[in-house]
């Protein structure tokens, strides 16, 4: 046995505050051996046993859904911190569950809020929770493999109506390269609301900031510690000798290095695997919390498999769940339900995308692939003629816009990338070439806010530090993270907030983040922010990144492999949900070539549906800006429809709906521009019968109807 110390407070401080906490409660582990036998509920050998604690919610003060702040405090200012220079954990967690419920929907009442999600909307739809909250309990920890570099953070959350008669679970991992609360809206809130027991993981890329300059480091509760004090108990401290350190910042101040980009361990190669222990921390949790009456404390009630488990989330998150699924072979997952999966697919031969008839000859490229030609090519694509008019989502006057978009293609041209004598025509073929590598027509519009909004330069950087597995001193092809002047672009600015305090709680782990830049180092000295440094915004730049894959760099090459997906789900009964407009993860790339895929890998076990939401992009937080508001629709609420659906198939053997497109109508604009308020006419029903919106798939050819 060991005794693992769990966080306590003084009894003044339990006065009305949300912890019911103890000291020294001992912990089994699954190596403990009581007569020579091993313990029947041990701690999973993967999990920090030191890191483990354990905090409950009295639904009040505070609560597992929205810490604290309802309904209303989610749609409201940011939760105020007493002292901004040092936060305590729990004002860190509060601001990380409003910092990321915010990210994955809209928060407007136009929009949706508190009419189809929210904390008041129950599972049927109805205004009947109130202000939300939840009571329950907490357990937070570290998985590792024991070498202290890993250190993924793990949370399994317990409602307080949690049956243990019925028990479920759903995972929530975390989506793109957020801290563990990332999906709490995503897939955390439905599951609450189900009374299951929510699963998360940051999936090893959470939000782990290392501040280069001063040696500061994030914990695994969002709380700072110098990295030589820290240790083993840091989130992520970037593996540098103090020599190499010490001259990289005198070269480049005010640095920062980053988890996902920098840790040299790819860490998106094991995101099925931190997905599949989020779930067995889960059963840990739930065998110690409902040991049967009469039985041992550290009985083992539940075995793998007895527990209702939906592996559910969005995004990144979506394609670790999906890679879990494939993994899973002791029967943790029970069904699968994921919108807008980033998802590297392995494409048999003979798997083909067609659209309208016509085949997407591109479909099934990886990530490291399409983002670096996006990259390269959005700012002039920008200006191709079917992407005027397109939502403006940047701080950057229009006129400096314009410039750097006029002088990319200038750039492109000069280099062989794009063709043509004047700019329109040059915008055109680029706009062209990212047709032909698989980018729908219908995301012609969010080109240029997904470049403007820095999306995809800060995903192109991220993923190719992490795939070469570069140290955060190889400045990867020019780029680095770090501070700039507002008003100048210039870096090594040293701000007059360090944003170290609340990057945990405000930082999304993929700089630009927090006041936290994406740089170019080359020019001018010093480097500034990347769209500022050059007047084609660090163009060589985004070339080298591009060459990496296209000269097929032997670290990218090896990296992608490893995180590859076979789509074989073993018969699992799993949905996918994605709108046909992503301009982030197109739709080509991930669901359509997913499903074509498993279609040869599973073949007649396949209990795969996917529905494509037209009009739907990948970023619902977006839906409050002008122009996205009254074009696209919020593919969230397809996510919760669906997972209704699979709970309908599970439980009652319900059929789930075939595979189909979702013709979806935008909402439009008043008079004065303003968007009308979303309604269910704006949201078609996912339907037994589509009729000829059906999605065909047989034998790895995918039919999808224009």
């Amino acid at each position: 046995m060991r005794n693992i110390r769990i966080a306590t407070r003084s009894k003044a401080a339990l006065l009305g505050a949300a912890l019911v906490s103890a000291v020294l409660v001992p912990v089994a582990r699954a190596d403990d051996h009581d007569g020579g036998r091993p313990g029947p509920n041990g701690l999973p050998s993967f999990v920090v046993a030191d890191s483990l604690r354990t905090t409950t919610y009295d639904g009040v003060s505070d609560d597992l859904l929205t810490a604290g702040l309802g309904k209303t405090g989610l749609a409201g200012q940011a939760p105020a911190i007493a002292n901004p220079a040092s936060p305590t954990a729990a004002e860190l967690r509060r601001l990380a569950i409003w910092a990321n419920y915010r990210a994955l929907v809209d928060i407007t009442a136009p929009g949706g809020y508190g009419l189809f999600w929210g904390p008041n909307v129950d599972l049927y739809g109805n205004d009947t929770l109130g202000e939300g909250k939840i009571a329950g309990t907490e357990y937070l920890a570290y998985a590792d493999d024991g070498r202290g570099q890993q250190n993924v953070s793990l949370l399994v959350q317990v409602p307080a109506n949690f049956d243990p008669a019925n028990p479920c679970i759903v995972t929530a991992t975390s989506s793109g390269s957020r801290g563990v609360y990332g999906a709490i809206s995503a897939a955390g809130e439905w599951g609450l609301k189900r009374g299951c027991a929510v699963a998360y993981t940051d999936k090893g890329t959470g939000n782990g900031a290392h501040e280069l300059m001063t040696g500061l480091v994030t914990l695994i509760d969002g709380r700072l510690a110098d990295a030589a004090t820290a240790g083993r108990n840091s989130l992520f401290t970037a593996n540098v000798p103090a020599g190499a350190l010490s001259a990289a910042n005198q070269k480049f101040p005010n640095r920062y290095a980053f988890k996902h980009a920098h840790s040299q361990q790819n860490p998106e190669a094991d995101w099925g695997k931190d997905t599949l222990e989020a779930v067995q921390f889960a059963y840990w949790a739930l065998n110690r919390q409902f040991a049967l009456p009469g039985g041992s404390p550290h009985g083992e009630r539940y075995r793998p498999g007895s527990i209702t488990t939906i592996a559910a989330s969005v995004s990144n998150g979506g394609g670790a769940s999906l890679a879990a699924a494939e993994q899973d072979t002791t029967g943790w997952i029970t069904a699968v339900v994921v919108g807008e999966p980033q998802v590297n697919v392995r494409m048999p031969g003979n798997a083909q995308v067609n659209e309208g008839g016509q085949r997407i000859a591109a479909a099934g490229k990886p990530l490291a692939d399409y983002m670096t030609l996006a990259n390269l090519l959005e700012p002039c694509a920008a200006l191709a003629v079917t992407a005027a008019g397109a939502p403006y989502l940047t701080a950057l006057p229009p006129a400096t816009t314009t410039a750097i978009r006029q002088a990319r293609c200038t750039s492109l041209a000069a280099a062989g990338y794009v063709h043509g004598s004047d700019t329109q025509t040059q915008a055109n073929d680029a706009l062209a070439q990212l047709h032909a590598a698989g980018y729908e027509a219908d995301s012609d519009l969010l080109h240029a806010p997904m470049w403007d909004s820095q999306a995809v330069p800060a995903v192109a950087v991220t993923y190719a530090d992490a795939y070469t597995r570069s140290s955060v001193i190889d400045n990867l092809c020019g780029f680095s993270f770090g501070t700039a002047n507002p008003a100048t672009g210039a870096a090594g600015f040293t701000p007059p907030v360090s944003p170290m305090p609340t990057v945990f709680g405000l930082g999304n782990g993929v700089p630009p983040t927090n006041g936290i830049s994406l740089v170019y180092n080359v020019t001018p000295q010093g480097g500034a922010d990347h769209r500022l440094a050059t007047p084609d915004a660090g163009f060589a730049g985004a070339a080298c990144l591009r060459a990496l894959w296209t000269k097929r760099d032997p670290r990218m090459r090896a990296s992608v492999e490893a995180i590859s997906v076979n789509a074989d789900l073993h018969g699992k009964p799993a949905i996918i949900v994605q709108g046909r407009s992503d301009a982030l993860v197109p739709v080509n790339h991930a669901s359509r070539a997913y499903l074509a895929a498993n279609s040869v890998r599973e073949g007649s076990r396949s209990q795969l549906s996917f529905y494509e939401v037209t009009n739907g992009q990948h970023f619902d937080a977006f839906l409050s800006v002008p122009g996205f508001d009254t074009r696209f629709v919020p593919v969230h609420y397809y996510n919760i429809q669906a997972l209704n659906l699979m709970w309908s198939h599970l439980k009652n053997g319900t059929p789930l709906p075939p595979s189909q497109v979702i013709r979806t109508v935008p909402r439009g604009a008043n008079p004065g521009a303003a968007a009308l308020a979303l309604s269910v006419a704006n949201l078609p029903a996912i339907v037994a019968n589509p009729g000829s919106n059906a999605i065909g798939v047989s034998h790895g050819v995918v039919n999808v109807p224009h």
